[in-house]
């Protein structure tokens, strides 16, 4: 029995223990919790399931059963399933960006996280590792990637509404900061930024690529939702920092993912310490650690922690990213480590799923 109050992480920690009966893997692994609601003690609980028959479904309902009844302060469970199809599919398939071989959203509960700085820097060091690598900003209110990258080249337009994507360290990108330069804001709704969304995936020149990071707005809203429900994602990358606030708000975004059926490649917690050049001791500036403790109540991968360093913060304010310095710069080795985890993630779920996988050298 637990003595922590009842929330959704406590819940989705007694979930974290229950198998699929068919794979023996985390029913939170293989992305089956549809949504969660805990209030005062009643929770409601709605599933996905894998294989359509009778046994199965028992067999599975009792597994969750025993895990929330061995919770305290429960004072209703109500437990339903989705209607599942032959092979497991729960949603129609999304088409493809052609010649791009992983999508992989790098998103956030909150602004404020560095969620910029991780995929641009993300996206270089993977293509320092070898891959082909586009970069496309989908935060439309503050595209914040063509300053990171220092360029202010404007994308070419070609016939047939095609795009050609202005190149920076390697990476083809597309940003609405190179169409819409200086500080005139964009005042749209939901259809236009489904729109525009559309365009930077359909209509970009993007060739082939092993990884396409897109670079999320931080929160839930229309973009994130265009881009789920209408592309084929490999999967979501959440940046967080220590801070209480900041976790509060990427549960929401991992409910968010989870809901619409996108894999969790884990989460990535950023300015996690800082290291005194004088004194030579770790300072834990917005505490430490919770970030991994998340992954594990939600049963996500932990990618790794990315420390506080000015070198980081210069490059991203000068257009000269740290990671395009190489592996042993100052500042770059823990993104370098986030960027094979993350490359191992995105292999590890290409497997499940059959699809083609990306060999990092």
């Amino acid at each position: 029995m637990t003595g922590n109050p009842l929330t959704e992480g406590v819940v989705y920690e007694a979930l974290r223990t229950v198998e699929d009966p068919e794979h023996h893997r985390s029913i939170l692994s293989l992305n089956m919790v549809r949504s969660l609601v805990v209030r005062e003690g009643d929770i409601s609980l709605v599933m996905s399931l894998l294989r359509p028959e009778p046994e199965y479904r028992d067999t599975l309902e009792r597994g969750i059963r025993a895990a929330v009844g061995r919770l305290q302060g429960v004072r209703s469970f109500d437990l339903k399933f989705d209607a599942a199809t032959p092979g497991g599919r729960r949603l129609p398939e999304k088409e493809p960006i052609r010649g791009v071989k992983h999508l992989i959203a790098v998103a956030s509960g909150k602004g404020g996280v560095g969620k910029t700085t991780v995929a641009v820097n993300l996206a270089i060091a993977l293509q320092k590792m070898g891959s082909k690598v586009g970069l496309m900003d989908a935060d439309v209110y503050g595209p914040n990637v063509p300053l990171m990258l220092g360029t202010t080249e404007q994308p070419r337009a070609l016939a047939e509404n095609m795009i050609v994507p202005v190149e920076a360290y390697g990476l083809k990108v597309i940003s609405m900061g190179l169409l819409n330069p200086g500080d005139r804001p964009l005042i749209w709704r939901g259809p236009m930024l489904h729109g525009v969304m559309q365009q930077f995936l359909r209509s970009v020149q993007w060739g082939e690529l092993d990884y396409l990071i897109v670079d999320l707005p931080p929160g839930t809203g229309d973009v994130q939702l265009s881009l789920v429900q209408t592309a084929a994602i490999s999967g979501a990358v959440l940046v967080t920092t220590p801070s209480v606030v900041a976790l509060a708000d990427v549960r929401k975004a991992i409910e968010m993912f989870r809901q619409v059926s996108v894999e969790i490649l884990g989460i990535v917690e950023n300015m996690s310490y800082f290291s005194c050049p004088h004194c030579d001791q770790r300072i834990d500036v917005f505490g430490h650690g919770e970030g991994e403790r998340m992954a594990k109540t939600f049963g996500a991968p932990f990618l790794g922690e990315i420390e506080i360093d000015s070198q980081i913060r210069i490059g991203g304010d000068t257009g000269k990213p740290v990671a395009a310095q190489g592996p042993d710069a100052p500042g770059a080795k823990s993104i370098y480590a986030v960027a094979r985890n993350v490359a191992a993630r995105v292999a590890e779920a290409g497997r499940a799923a059959g699809a083609p996988v990306v060999q990092i050298l």
